[in-house]
């Protein structure tokens, strides 16, 4: 079986993902789009080889800095592996939720169009055209050709998606909101401890035109400060703010998109968020 695990950032998913794994056996795929990339550890909060408990992890640090990485390669590469461990329990874990769409469901991509150059558009009317087509997508607003190449591609969908992939289960955690903006402003407030603008500017350093550099939640912030442009103050506000409307997104989109069984998240004693969500799978119908 596939267990989908979604939610926002600081909600446990990383936990429940080690914990469903040892359960079943299984291994555990990410479809996060930050956390593909090798060096953009304590930005994107991404698993700690200590945290994996020796379980087997894909599609992590597979792409450098420098690398782009669109959604129809992460289609390829995610259907090779749930194909290739078809016979074992497979734990999907993540926050970006057109990656897991494209690897569970019915989504095409057609070849590239260049039947329009949307010449009469200003670089900021093509940026927000394009948070309407995908509001995960990650393009600086001052790459024009790219804004245009994406928006020429056509992502084709079934009116009612269908899923490629037998019994699956859509597992989301969840916190009332108070407690969920709380949790992110800690856990940036954690980020900086932990030495996020370290990792940033040697990162920067490194490869300072990295497309996901400039368009990552807490990177592209950081790169504004250490530009002069911000206030370190002002930069951590900035990433608090937009994490928080993140997570709002994501609410949004996994909602729409696939029919998931939520459970609240019980901080103080996480094995009966553990145990509720394998009761939800044992006896709950999969979707097919």
């Amino acid at each position: 079986m596939i267990i989908a695990v979604v939610g926002p950032t600081g909600v446990g998913k990383t936990k429940l993902s080690v914990k469903l794994a040892q359960k079943y056996q299984g291994i555990i795929v990410n479809f996060d789009a930050v956390q593909v990339y090798k060096a953009l550890d304590i930005g994107s909060a991404k698993v700690t080889e200590q945290e994996k408990e020796g379980i087997e992890h894909f599609l992590l640090d597979i792409k450098s800095p420098d690398e782009e990485y669109s959604v129809k390669e992460y289609q390829d590469d995610v259907r090779k592996i749930l194909d290739k461990y078809h016979n074992r329990n497979i734990i999907m874990v993540g926050g970006t939720g057109l990656y897991l769409c494209a690897a569970l469901f019915d989504y095409r991509f057609e070849e590239e169009k260049k039947s329009v150059t949307y010449d009469d558009l200003s670089n900021e009317e093509l940026y927000q055209l394009a948070l309407k087509k995908d509001p995960n997508m990650q393009i600086h607003p001052n790459n024009r050709v790219r804004l245009v190449r994406f928006l020429n591609k056509e992502i084709i969908k079934n009116v009612e998606p269908k899923l490629l992939y037998p019994n699956v289960h859509f597992i989301g955690l969840t916190t009332n909101r108070d407690k969920l903006y709380s949790i992110i402003n800690n856990r940036v407030d954690k980020m900086i401890e932990m030495g996020l603008i370290d990792e940033v500017k040697n990162v920067y350093h490194k490869y300072p035109h990295s497309k996901v550099l400039h368009t990552a939640i807490g990177y592209k912030e950081i790169i504004s400060y250490l530009n002069g442009d911000t206030s370190l103050e002002q930069a951590i506000d900035i990433i608090k703010q937009k994490s928080r409307n993140y997570a709002k997104r994501q609410y949004t989109w996994f909602n729409n998109k696939m029919d998931v069984n939520w459970v609240e998240t019980n901080y103080e004693h996480f094995d009966d968020t553990v145990e509720q969500v394998i009761n939800i799978i044992e006896n709950k119908k999969p979707n097919l």
